[in-house]
């Protein structure tokens, strides 16, 4: 590739957009049937990486909706969009009270704790055994690539190359990809 196709690239810099909103009794289903509208519109989004709703605990009326982007480009194009204010102004009367926004960089979201009151993470059992799953063949690889190269390296600098090539593969590339196509076997 030549230096100009390289600087024409945004760089990947992914973001999560966290929305919390309280829905006003009654209008659940209402705001279920808008949900879906906003995820499939989000699916079809250049940029767009995958969608997770966490619906209220029983007694609770807090929805919380992650949008994953690669870029905070793609953020901001579906937050600007004349699609995403028309489902705003929609949804307005399902909600009751302030509406929580915020952005996290892409390795905040992955590394919130079990216990989060928030967040109901996938069982352990399957979050385990999709990493392994993810992780073998790319460690594998890795190994088999960087053997030749740095096989007569000491091996704690072996392990910390290999490690440094493994880590930003998973959590970039890797990891938002299983988990994508996981989706629906990971749900709680």
């Amino acid at each position: 590739m030549n230096d100009a196709v390289l600087s024409e690239q945004p760089p990947l810099d992914p973001v999560n957009l966290i929305v919390r909103r309280r829905i006003r009794p009654g209008r659940e289903a209402e705001f279920e049937a808008l949900l879906a509208e906003a995820i499939a519109r989000l699916s079809g989004l250049p940029g767009h990486r995958g969608t997770g709703v966490i619906r209220p605990a029983p007694g609770e009326r807090e929805y919380t909706l992650l949008a994953r982007f690669d870029t905070v480009t793609s953020a901001a194009n579906w937050e600007l969009s004349p699609e995403r204010a028309e489902w705003l102004s929609r949804v307005e009367p399902l909600v009751d009270g302030r509406v929580s926004f915020e952005k996290q960089p892409g390795l905040e979201f992955w590394f919130t704790p079990p216990a989060s009151p928030t967040l109901r993470q996938p069982p352990r059992w399957k979050m385990a055994l999709l990493t392994l799953a993810a992780l073998y063949p790319v460690s594998l690889t890795s190994g088999l690539l960087l053997g030749p190269v740095l096989g007569h390296w000491p091996l704690p600098l072996r392990a910390l190359a290999q490690a440094m090539l493994i880590v930003p593969l998973m959590t970039y590339l890797v990891m938002p990809l299983a988990t994508r196509l996981a989706a629906a076997w990971l749900k709680p």
